[in-house]
């Protein structure tokens, strides 16, 4: 099975004030972090970029990935979910990443690929926070959907949609995002 992996990486990070990607944890930028934890584990990787893209794409220069613009990043998470996926067309299956969570590593995605392989399941999701999320797996069938999904919804809406599908990675890393200037004390920089 040839999973793929989308890491978005195209929000203007309006709350935070400064770009969340370029922010580091344990020496490296939060985009470069989510990026090599996929390379690890997939093959090909997308990453999405919109706002800021020049200095996101300079922070990956030497990683083995695509970069994938995202023209209309400001309308929304859905748009940059449909830029990877068209990207990623040869995959039996995509893991979907946020590069604001800094706990992800290539074991998450392991884990993940391991319990969707495992259960026979579609979708393997994040568990945390008493929900279910991203970082998560979805088998080919399920990309018309997501890429379906509008601007403002990303792939948790579609988790939640086809919870019956979904096998679970207990993930309690996963509910450390970094949105607004006080999540950024959570980072080691």
């Amino acid at each position: 099975m040839k999973i793929g992996a989308v890491v978005l990486a195209a929000g203007g990070s309006r709350r935070l004030g400064e770009p969340k990607q370029l922010l580091t944890y344990k020496g490296q930028t939060l985009v470069r972090r989510t990026a090599a934890a996929a390379l690890a584990v997939c093959s090909p990787v997308a990453v999405v970029v919109g706002h800021d893209r020049e200095r996101i794409a300079a922070s990956l220069c030497d990683l083995p990935l695509t970069l994938v613009p995202n023209e209309s990043w400001e309308s929304g998470i859905g748009s940059s979910l449909r830029c990877g996926l068209a990207a990623l067309t040869s995959c039996d299956a995509v893991v979907v990443l946020v590069c604001d969570q800094p706990m992800v590593d290539a074991d998450v995605i392991r884990r993940l690929v391991h319990e969707k392989m495992q259960t026979g399941k579609p979708i393997a999701a994040s568990a945390y926070s008493s929900s279910l999320g991203v970082p998560a797996i979805f088998e080919r069938r399920f990309f018309a959907a997501l890429q379906r999904l509008p601007d403002n919804e990303g792939a948790k809406s579609l988790i939640f949609l086809h919870r019956d599908e979904v096998a679970r990675v207990d993930f309690a890393g996963g509910a450390i995002d970094i949105d607004r200037p006080v999540d950024v004390k959570l980072l080691d920089r």
